[in-house]
């Protein structure tokens, strides 16, 4: 059997295989953030598909950390009904599917929020309202609230969970010298800017339980002038692994990180995909966890090789699942040809819209 097609296991979760969906902003809640029957579809779309473990798009923990429109919750209770029902159908369609849990801190939308942005530090020049310095009260709060909506995510039926802390997000912020200016114990050295994401890693892990699959989706770089750089990044790997987490998502860039942010365009040939395969390297060599990897992966070879060359241990993809949910099933039977993906981004655009997202290139070729 192909290595690609090995089932694996993630602290008691058993995959079918190493293909990971990676989270995206769906665009398909409710305005208050409820699961709708159209994204549980898209979901159960993923898992009828052949993904082996399928990650939500990102859902705000505390309703000051709204990010978008029709981003998906999990800051209170009334929620999980609905998320179960999404778990559920999932279950029902042989996938296993985490939520990924997230506060966007500086790029919260006040708009939608009501309220100041929380950041780090109180930087300026990123967002047109200012936002306001996180007090050590303000970050023992958010801690808790990425542990409760683990809870709720748990009693909603999740495989796991998964904290964002990639992309310019709240941890990443923290983790980052462009947003973090502080001097207290939550800043300076990478020991204390990561302090932050340790302690909800520790209150999800008491709130969930040992046996309860815990990701991190971490940046390898931002890529930004004065930003989170490589050597900084590892050390907040190996942290995480001595602190029993369960498996680390590479990504990398910020929203200010241009032509190299998370989301490439002109993705077109094997030498431009896997942009994050020299950062990993440098991963496996010192970081103790399993660790997957996303950022361009296109082409069925490819992935084949970042895992038996062991840059990788799973193979994460977003856009080439928003054209192909059913691309994994491909591949299995054979057909190897690589992802249809052009790598355009205009999926983002229904999303803005309200529409939720889709492939343009497909409906207008169709």
């Amino acid at each position: 059997m192909p290595k690609l097609f090995e089932p694996m296991l993630i602290n008691g979760m058993t995959l079918s295989n190493r293909f990971v969906r990676s989270a995206t902003w769906e665009g398909m809640a409710t305005a208050d953030g409820a699961c709708t029957p159209k994204l549980t579809g898209l979901l159960v779309d993923l898992a009828r598909g052949g993904v082996g473990l399928i990650i939500t798009g990102h859902a705000y923990v505390r309703q000051d950390g709204q990010a978008g429109p029709w981003q998906l919750g999990i800051y209170k209770d009334e929620l999980v009904p609905g998320l179960q029902a999404m778990t559920d159908a999932v279950h029902a369609g042989g996938g296993k599917v985490v939520m990924q849990l997230n506060h966007a801190g500086i790029f919260a939308n006040p708009e939608l929020t009501g309220q100041v942005p929380l950041a780090p530090s109180k930087v300026e020049g990123f967002t047109s309202l200012p936002p306001r310095e996180m007090t050590t009260e303000d970050i023992h709060e958010v801690v808790q609230a990425f542990a409760q909506s683990a809870r709720r995510a748990q009693k909603a039926g999740f495989d796991g969970v998964q904290i964002h802390s990639a992309h310019g997000y709240l941890f990443s912020q923290f983790l980052s010298p462009v947003f973090n200016h502080r001097t207290d114990e939550y800043g300076g050295p990478i020991e204390n800017r990561a302090r932050t994401l340790l302690e909800a890693l520790r209150a999800v892990r008491e709130t969930a339980g040992p046996q309860y699959p815990v990701l991190v989706k971490l940046n390898c770089q931002d890529f930004a002038e004065n930003g989170l750089e490589l050597e900084d990044s590892v050390q907040v790997g190996v942290m995480l692994a001595e602190r029993g987490i369960d498996a680390i998502e590479l990504s990398g860039g910020l929203p200010i990180s241009r032509n190299l942010g998370a989301a490439r365009v002109g993705i077109n040939g094997e030498d431009k995909e896997a942009y994050f395969r020299n950062e990993a390297r440098a991963f496996k060599e010192q970081v103790r966890a399993p660790l997957i990897l996303v950022g361009g992966i296109r082409s069925y070879y490819l992935a084949e090789r970042l895992v038996e060359e062991e840059m990788a241990d799973y193979v994460s993809m977003s856009r080439p699942f928003i054209r192909e949910p059913a691309l994994i099933n491909r591949w299995r039977s054979g057909d190897l040809r690589r992802a249809t993906c052009v790598s355009d981004n205009k999926c983002f655009r229904p999303i803005r819209a309200g529409e939720g997202v889709y492939c343009v290139n497909e409906t207008e070729e169709n």
